[in-house]
């Protein structure tokens, strides 16, 4: 699940690098990258539960910026390790102190913030963001039990896009959250878009109403409550008020809330993370993958096209080659194998011989003029290239239609249009060659459908020997008819007399019927192979294909698959995600 929650936002931020600032998706987008950060970072703290058990509860303090978190984590260390400023922005890094613990490097933390770096505190840098420190604390604090607490970065300034991604992880590897807020910053929208996310996660909060003026507790509480109220659907945490103290120079804990952090650690139950996992990704699930199911149902819409243009093409070939009474001769090519069959072994030879002088005079008219004489193609072939040129310019109008009337998907209609002009060619060379292939290997059909004809024949003797006397004439009247023509037009004269009359000897015969099936049965078997081996093996497949070769970054290109995969990880357990 972790790698696929990386993969869905490496998407999303490769495709918003293309989207134009003015899009309506902008700003969507951006949302819906943090909340996938916010999702592989809490995946992250799974592993950590899993891999380290005993490490230490992590306290995060948090909240817009100039509100005082700093300062807070100064006064519930009791120390000054934190660095304070009055300047918007100071803090830009995650930092870490250790209270009361034998380390100053817990266990498992550089695990879970993987690439970034763990530096010491004065070699953080405000030119890099993607790194954090972790220091150790010396002085004992009543306010806090043995953890591990960080001062974080704002998460509203203008500069915080830089640093955001270390806030996310920061807040996501907390076991409790310390929410600081001011009476000038407790009501921004940022506060609680930031608390709304985090809903999900369960985590045990606190919040700090700091820098409170004396005599507006009770006003400001009161709006504080109906903010969480309308953001939040889980009870109102426990508020500490810290009033604003000139002189004092830092915040006061004050006395009844000394034990605060002690009862809302008794709070946690590392246990439930997983259920926590489940909520926040099943929450987000459908939004995140809203384009990645767009750009399925358009492959699923393309596909649909594809198989019509097949269906059309299959139609055309039918009506044009198969059922067309003058074009069809695939079965005639079957009754020529059979006259091969039906030669007197006597006479084979000497009728062989006289068919080459019969020709003689045409073959060498052929090679007069422009050299060697070409046949043209055969018909079937030239009428399935021409269907399959109909089925790309029909593809190619349906892409046109389609860019002008999705508008929410135009992109991925238009990106497929533009690559099928550009391998058009390619894809038709492709076809052609399946073409001559599929045309040279179902002569073999064609020659046993002659050899069943002729195993039929040999069961009827008289049929038989009939057939072979009319072949015998027959070439003896084509001899004739050659030699009164001058040679010219032998293979017809020849051939066409011949063919008529074995049809319909054969026709008439006892075996009339059984011809007429192995007639049908050749048809149909000629159309089956077609549109497997040529619309479907050939065509299909390559043009199904065609879109998930774009690999441009304007598309997420998640295959089903993977999202099925990912669904049903988080299906698999009712109590907790399983990590891909």
């Amino acid at each position: 699940m972790l790698e696929f929650i990386q993969l869905l936002k490496q998407r999303y931020q490769s495709v918003l690098a293309q989207l134009d600032l003015k899009s309506p998706l902008h700003f969507e987008y951006q949302q819906r990258i943090e909340q996938l950060l916010h999702a592989e970072a809490f995946l992250r703290k799974g592993l950590l539960i899993h891999d380290f058990p005993e490490c230490p509860l992590q306290i995060a303090v948090i909240g817009p910026t100039q509100a005082g978190k700093s300062s807070i984590v100064n006064v519930l260390l009791n120390d000054t390790l934190a660095g304070v400023s009055p300047l918007a922005g100071y803090t830009v890094h995650a930092q870490g102190f250790c209270h009361g613990l034998r380390s100053d490097d817990p266990e498992g933390l550089q695990h879970y913030f993987g690439r970034f770096q763990k530096l010491d505190a004065a070699s953080l840098s405000r030119n890099r963001f993607d790194c954090y420190a972790v220091t150790g604390s010396v002085a004992r604090s009543e306010l806090l039990p043995a953890c591990v607490i960080w001062d974080t970065p704002d998460f509203d300034s203008i500069d915080a896009a830089d640093y955001r991604e270390g806030v996310i992880r920061t807040v996501a590897l907390a076991d409790l959250i310390v929410l600081v807020v001011s009476k000038e910053k407790y009501a921004d929208q940022s506060v609680w878009e930031v608390m709304q996310t985090l809903e999900a996660f369960g985590q045990p909060t606190l919040i700090c109403l700091n820098k409170l003026a004396e005599g507006s507790e009770t006003l400001v509480l009161d709006s504080l409550r109906q903010k969480w109220q309308q953001t939040r659907s889980d009870a109102m945490p426990e508020v500490v008020s810290l009033l604003f103290e000139k002189n004092r120079g830092g915040p006061v804990w004050p006395l009844n809330a000394q034990a605060a952090l002690f009862g809302l650690a008794k709070r946690l139950d590392r246990k439930k993370h997983g259920e926590q996992q489940q909520l926040f990704l099943n929450r987000y699930w459908r939004q995140w993958l809203e384009p990645v199911f767009a750009e399925h149902r358009a492959q699923s819409q393309w596909q649909g096209m594809i198989d019509q243009c097949l269906e059309e093409a299959s139609t055309a070939y039918r009506r044009d080659f198969l059922d067309h009474p003058h074009h069809y001769h695939t079965f005639q090519a079957a009754l020529l194998n059979l006259l091969n069959l039906l030669e007197i072994p006597g006479l084979a030879k000497i009728l062989g011989k006289t068919r080459r002088a019969m020709t003689w005079p045409v073959r060498k008219l052929m090679k007069l003029g422009r050299g060697e004489f070409k046949a043209s193609p055969d018909l079937e072939i030239s009428i399935l290239n021409q269907i399959g040129d109909h089925v790309m310019i029909r593809l190619a109008d349906k892409l046109l239609e389609k860019t002008e009337t999705e508008v929410l998907n135009s992109g991925w209609w238009r990106e497929t249009a533009v690559l099928l002009r550009q391998k058009r060619g390619e894809l038709s060379m492709a076809y052609q060659q399946a073409v001559l292939g599929y045309h040279q290997d179902f002569l073999q059909d064609v020659d046993a459908a002659a050899h069943r004809l002729y195993r039929k024949l040999q069961e009827q003797p008289l049929v038989l020997n009939s057939l072979r006397a009319t072949r015998l004439s027959t070439d003896a009247g084509g001899m004739f008819l050659a030699i009164q023509a001058g040679g010219i037009g032998v293979h017809d004269l020849v051939i066409t007399p011949l063919m008529l009359t074995i049809t319909s000897l054969l026709a008439e015969s006892a075996i009339g019927g059984y011809m007429q099936r192995v007639e049908a049965e050749l048809k149909q078997r000629q159309l089956h192979t077609v549109k497997t081996q040529l619309f479907q093996a050939v065509l299909r497949e390559q043009l199904y294909q065609l879109p998930r070769h774009i690999q441009l970054p304007t598309r997420f290109n998640i295959t089903e698959q993977q999202c099925r995969q990912a669904e049903q990880a988080l299906k698999e357990k009712k109590h907790g995600l399983r990590i891909l």
